[in-house]
C-alpha cells in the first residue's frame, strides 16, 4: 500500500527550513550559536510568515479545484471556480471552468435524450421487456404491463412467474424462447396474433434479454381485407364487362319478341332481365365494399344519430361514462351511420325479441364504447370465427358484405369491433372507436 506523499505546503515549509538553514550557517561560524539561533529562527518564522501570505491564495485555488474534481467524480459539473489570475493557477481553473460547462451542457442533452427515448419506449405499441441473467425483469414499458395484466411496475420481479399468471400460452412461448407468430386467447374475444422477438444483448457487462411484443392482429386483418378487396375488384370488373353487351343483347332481343308476339320468350326474357338487375345490385354492393373511402371526419353527436334511427329502426338505446360534451365523436357520419344500420338489421334478423334489441353507449376517457344486444340465438364459435369474413354469410339470401363492411369502417376509424355471445342469451356486438383520430 503506497502512502501517502508531503502536500504540497509541507514541501514548501520544508524547502524554507533548508534554505533559511543553509543561509544561516555562515552566521553560527562568526558569532556564537546562542546569538545565531535566535536569528535564524526569526529568520524563519518571517519567512513562513511571509510564504503563507504568498501562497494562501494559491492553497485556496488549490482546494477548490479539489473539491471541484470531487464534484465531477459524482457527476456534478454546476461547481465554477472563482479564481481568475493571469497565472498557472489561473489558466488551469480556467480549463476547469470550461470542461465544467462542457460537461454540463453534455449532461444536460444526454438527459432530454434520456427522457425522449424513455417517453419513445413507454408509449410504444410493442411490449418491451428487458430482463437479466437471471431473468429478471430490469425494464418495461406499458404496453407490457397491459400484456401481462398487471398495474404494478414489473421491475425486480421474475419473468416467467408473470406469465404464468397472465397466460399459460405466453409461459410456454417464453419458455421455448421462440421468434415468430403464436395466438394468444382474449377473455370473451377473438384469439390474437403476435409476434415475439427476442434476443441477447450485452449491458454493462453482464448479459440480458430483450424481449419484442408485437400485436399483428390488425395488421393482418388489413391484409386479409385487402387481400379480398382486389378479388372483388377482379370479379366487378368481370362481370361488369359481361353484363353490359348481355344487357345490349336484351334489349334488341325483346324487341324481337314483341314482334313475333311469343309469350314463352316475353317471360324468358323478363327472368333474364330480372337476374341481370339482380346481378348488378351484387356487383355494386361488393365494389362498394372494395372502394370504401377515406373516413371524412366531423363532430357526430351520438344521441341525435340513435334518435335518427329510431325512427326507422326499433331499439332502446343507454348512455353513460364520462360524458363528453356534447356527447360528441369526431367520425364519418354517413359510414358510422351505417355500421350502426348494418348491426342493428342483424339484431332484427337474429330472431331476437324487438323489445331487447338495444345499444349500450359508454364514454371512456378517450374512446367510446358501443355495444349492440340481441336476444338471439347467438353464434357458434366457427361462425363467430368467419363473420368479419367477406363473402361468409349463413343466410340463404345473404351477401356476406354486412360484418365485413362494420369491420371496414370501425377499423378505418382506428378502432375495433368483437362479437361474443351473452351468457343470458343473444349476441353482443362491441364496437370501441376513438373520441379523436390522430
Amino acid at each position: 500500500m503506497k502512502t501517502p506523499g508531503l502536500s504540497i505546503a509541507q514541501k514548501l515549509y520544508l524547502a524554507l527550513f533548508i534554505a533559511v538553514a543553509t543561509a544561516s550557517m555562515p552566521v553560527f561560524f562568526f558569532v556564537q550559536w546562542q546569538t545565531g539561533l535566535p536569528v535564524a529562527l526569526s529568520a524563519m518564522c518571517v519567512g513562513a510568515l511571509v510564504l503563507r501570505m504568498l501562497t494562501r491564495k494559491l492553497f485556496a485555488g488549490l482546494q477548490a479545484l479539489e473539491s471541484g474534481l470531487l464534484n465531477f467524480k459524482d457527476s456534478d459539473f454546476s461547481t465554477l471556480l472563482a479564481y481568475q489570475k493571469e497565472d498557472e493557477l489561473g489558466r488551469l481553473c480556467r480549463l476547469y471552468n470550461e470542461a465544467a460547462q462542457q460537461l454540463r451542457d453534455e449532461k444536460q442533452w444526454i438527459y432530454q435524450r434520456e427522457l425522449m427515448l424513455d417517453k419513445v419506449l413507454h408509449s410504444a405499441p410493442q411490449a418491451l421487456l428487458l430482463t437479466d441473467d437471471k431473468g429478471i425483469v430490469v425494464f418495461s414499458n406499458h404496453s407490457a404491463k397491459t400484456l401481462l395484466n398487471c398495474e404494478h411496475n414489473l421491475e425486480g420481479m421474475k419473468l416467467d412467474s408473470l406469465a404464468q399468471k397472465a397466460s399459460p400460452v405466453l409461459y410456454n412461448v417464453l419458455a421455448d424462447e421462440m421468434d415468430g407468430l403464436f395466438e394468444l386467447p382474449e377473455k370473451g374475444e377473438e384469439k390474437q396474433t403476435w409476434h415475439l422477438s427476442n434476443g441477447e444483448l450485452l449491458l454493462n457487462n453482464q448479459f440480458h434479454r430483450l424481449y419484442i411484443f408485437k400485436q399483428l392482429t390488425r395488421e393482418l386483418n388489413r391484409q386479409e381485407v385487402a387481400v379480398w378487396k382486389k378479388v372483388i375488384r377482379i370479379i366487378s370488373h368481370e362481370l361488369n364487362n359481361s353484363l353490359g353487351p348481355i344487357s345490349s343483347m336484351l334489349h334488341s332481343g325483346k324487341i324481337l319478341a314483341n314482334k313475333l308476339e311469343d309469350a314463352r320468350l316475353e317471360r324468358v326474357f323478363s327472368t333474364i332481365d330480372e337476374r341481370i338487375r339482380h346481378l348488378t345490385e351484387f356487383v355494386q354492393g361488393y365494389g362498394k365494399f372494395a372502394k370504401l373511402p377515406a373516413p371524412r371526419l366531423q363532430p357526430v353527436v351520438l344521441p341525435e344519430l340513435l334518435a335518427q334511427l329510431q325512427t326507422q329502426w326499433q331499439f332502446s338505446f343507454t348512455k353513460s361514462g364520462v360524458l363528453t360534451a356534447p356527447n360528441q365523436l369526431l367520425a364519418d357520419a354517413p359510414q358510422l351511420e351505417q355500421l350502426l344500420i348494418n348491426l342493428i338489421k342483424n339484431a332484427h334478423e337474429s330472431g331476437s325479441d324487438v323489445d331487447a334489441i338495444k345499444i349500450e353507449v359508454t364514454f371512456q376517457t378517450k374512446h367510446v364504447l358501443l355495444r349492440v344486444l340481441d336476444s338471439g340465438l347467438g353464434m357458434s364459435e366457427h361462425i363467430m370465427a368467419n363473420a368479419l369474413i367477406p363473402f361468409y354469410s349463413t343466410k340463404a339470401s345473404g351477401t356476406g358484405l354486412g360484418l365485413a363492411l362494420c369491420r371496414e369502417i370501425v377499423e378505418a376509424h382506428h378502432g375495433d369491433i368483437h362479437l361474443k355471445n351473452r351468457q343470458q342469451g343473444g349476441l353482443c356486438v362491441e364496437v370501441r372507436l376513438p373520441l379523436t383520430i390522430s
